[in-house]
């Protein structure tokens, strides 16, 4: 069977729980490569260069994108963003499975990238659910958690261009059936040719002659 990692792209509403199943789930299994993002920004207070982001000038983030070096990226607010390439496939040769959390549009452009990228969106029980999420954060005023579900609404229209969703009910059970999800990737077919061709070449011997 395969010893290359899958490509695994997680999205979800603002307030659904992404970061809290991921780290469950990156805690207990240890197969899981979560993607680091480059950046242009400036780190901020305790963020380090490698694990946080990799923070790169204006000058090498475009060069970068010219030399075809970005899976996807984007620019907000002055400031570019994008996932290396090298990075991912690195950690995919070495058999790890490559998490990379980030929103639809990106999801899109990774799709386009990198067709066998598996897209998964985490959905809350109920819009209710994801309203009361974000409102019992007690962070946020309510002019904000209204502007995050009108984007939520928006980003519901693209949903179905997603291979899985996944509903996070409670964080542990969720993480159980991200894990499961993504494990059940490396039995697809086209992710074990070579080990279906050595069957059967191996078969061929004993065909009738």
């Amino acid at each position: 069977m395969t010893g290359r990692g899958s490509l695994i792209v997680l999205s979800g509403f603002s307030g659904v729980g992404k970061g809290t199943v991921l780290k469950r789930m990156m805690e207990k299994y240890d197969n899981y490569a979560y993607s680091v993002s480059a950046t242009t920004r400036a780190p901020r207070v305790g963020e380090v260069d490698g694990k946080d982001y990799f923070f790169l000038t204006t000058e090498k983030f475009e060069s970068m994108i010219r030399e075809g070096a970005f899976l996807e990226y984007a620019r907000y607010v002055d400031n570019y963003y994008g996932t290396p390439r090298k990075y991912v496939e690195d950690r995919l040769d070495e058999g790890k499975d490559v998490i990379l959390e980030i929103e639809v549009n990106g999801a899109i452009n990774i799709r386009k990238m990198a067709p066998e990228a598996v897209l998964i969106y985490m959905l809350p029980p109920s819009a209710d659910t994801l309203k009361e999420r974000l409102t019992g954060r007690g962070t946020e005023r309510a002019e904000v958690v209204a502007g995050r579900l009108g984007k939520a609404a928006e980003e519901a229209e693209n949903i179905g261009r997603y291979d899985y969703v996944i509903v996070n009910d409670d964080a542990d059970a969720c993480a159980e059936r991200l894990h499961s999800l993504i494990q059940a990737q490396h039995l697809r077919v086209n992710q074990n040719l070579d080990f279906i061709k050595e069957i059967q070449s191996g078969l061929e011997k004993f065909e009738e002659k």
